[in-house]
């Protein structure tokens, strides 16, 4: 398995699936309709035009199975060192520790740009993604009681963030 930078034009298609899939079977996204094609293109020039990076894994054949990226966390200029990041994997290979090769390789993507706060918002009853995050070194920041409202529940969102040491010589404005 290889990791790599996803391109739209190679992986816009995969990582559509990838998303359609957690919106209509999982509270992954608290979205409900399954995106459009043509919304990759706006997805991938924001993640473009703000230099934020798209993380994939690929098998040996080339087929992508997960990616993880950040992006905005708030759009006022002191947050500008905070991200708020997303993991997502393909639904037969969750489970096979590609999750946290993916966000490792976030972390280190996210220190070379000089972020210093890493933010997931996480669905409180993701086990497996809060103990994913608590193993590298997240720290639960606060939980939004029944934030969304999908499947016919109310859901809680959790927050976990990881303080990095970056950057340097951190600049107002």
């Amino acid at each position: 398995m290889n990791l790599l930078p996803c391109t739209e034009e190679r992986h816009a298609g995969a990582i559509l699936e990838i998303f359609n899939e957690a919106i209509v079977n999982s509270t992954a996204l608290y979205d409900y309709r399954p995106r459009a094609p043509e919304s990759m293109v706006g997805w991938f020039a924001t993640k473009r035009s703000n230099g934020f990076p798209v993380i994939g894994v690929e098998d040996d054949h080339g087929r992508l199975l997960g990616f993880a990226s950040y992006g905005t966390f708030r759009a006022w200029p002191a947050y500008k060192y905070s991200v708020e990041h997303s993991i997502y994997i393909h639904r037969e290979h969750r489970g096979a520790g590609l999750g946290r090769r993916l966000l490792e390789a976030l972390i280190a993507a996210a220190q070379e740009r000089d972020v210093h706060t890493m933010i997931g918002g996480i669905d409180a009853a993701n086990a497996a993604s809060i103990a994913l995050h608590t193993s590298l070194g997240f720290d639960h920041a606060g939980t939004i009681r029944q934030a969304g409202f999908k499947f016919g529940r109310w859901l809680d969102l959790a927050f976990y963030q990881r303080v990095l040491e970056t950057p340097a010589q951190p600049v107002d404005g």
